[in-house]
């Protein structure tokens, strides 16, 4: 099937604070840029809208973005088709398809199958990586996000597979450039490794960032921060289980595959950068805008 974007009329009419002169200066911007690939109105808007509509760390999270995708292609090209489904058959990654009051969109991560040797960190992140993007071209601009990280079944040998240079980039891209502002994280079912995992994710995490984990031991606390109506019945929630979203989300995924190839043709071509070209080696460096996590 070929993929359907949103309308830019959509978006608008959602969110009154985006204005189309901020737009068209973003588009004057980008026409300026011969090292950007083109991209559509709405990709301006989601990515202004991430930034609080703030013209220049738009301009800078949008150029990080396509940046981080060119460079890091194991982390952000699509998988193929057999590598997705045994990833999603190992971690269940979806947008669940009820939003909160404060209409932030609720990602939710566990591990189907615990055995050690089916987890690929690399893949599991990508994956993660594919099912955001999707969403938020199919999905009016949510006014936030929340990750919710479900620990159950994750062991000392899982963390023995974590691939730490992957961490690294997916973290610098949630912090520098995924275009949907960052609200909540959540890890329930908090295992006795948790602060293991946090010593490894620590250094790769800005204070911002670090300070808006919050940890459950069982899911009951998370109720307050996102409501049981809008959780899996796995959870008690009032959606479907995380089996039958899971499939759905695969489906979605799937048949939405045209999306995927396109977007991973958009890369930016450094031989044409005004100024010094861009590597794997100066990408990650310790500064940053951090354009996103503001305290409202």
């Amino acid at each position: 099937m070929v993929f359907k974007f949103l309308e830019a009329e959509t978006l608008y009419a959602k969110d009154s604070n985006l204005k189309e002169e901020d737009v068209q200066i973003l588009e004057e911007w980008l026409k300026k840029q011969p090292h950007m690939p083109h991209l559509k109105k709405t990709q301006l808007m989601i990515a202004l809208h991430s930034c609080y509509y703030r013209i220049e760390p738009t301009k800078i999270a949008i150029d990080n973005y396509f940046t981080v995708r060119t460079h890091c292609p194991d982390l952000f090209v699509a998988l193929k088709e057999n590598i997705l489904r045994r990833t999603l058959s190992v971690v269940c990654a979806e947008v669940l398809p009820k939003r909160t009051p404060e209409d932030y969109a609720v990602l939710m991560t566990k591990l189907i199958d615990t055995k050690t040797e089916n987890f690929n960190c690399v893949h599991v992140l990508n994956a993660i990586i594919m099912v955001v993007s999707l969403y938020l071209q199919q999905n009016p601009i949510p006014n936030g996000g929340i990750a919710v990280f479900d620990m159950m079944g994750f062991s000392l040998a899982h963390l023995g597979k974590l691939n730490l240079m992957a961490i690294k980039q997916a973290l610098y891209y949630v912090q520098e450039c995924a275009p949907i502002r960052i609200k909540q994280i959540h890890i329930i079912n908090v295992v006795p490794l948790t602060d293991k995992l946090m010593a490894i994710l620590k250094p790769f995490l800005k204070k911002e960032l670090y300070n808006m984990i919050q940890f459950h031991p069982t899911v009951e606390t998370l109720y307050k921060h996102v409501p049981k109506d809008c959780l899996p019945k796995d959870y008690n929630g009032g959606l479907s289980s995380c089996q039958q979203l899971q499939a759905d989300n695969l489906k979605n995924l799937l048949e939405n595959y045209d999306f995927f190839t396109w977007h991973d043709g958009q890369k930016v071509d450094e031989s044409k950068r005004v100024g010094n070209e861009k590597n794997i080696n100066n990408i990650f460096g310790v500064d940053g805008t951090f354009k996103k996590l503001e305290i409202d």
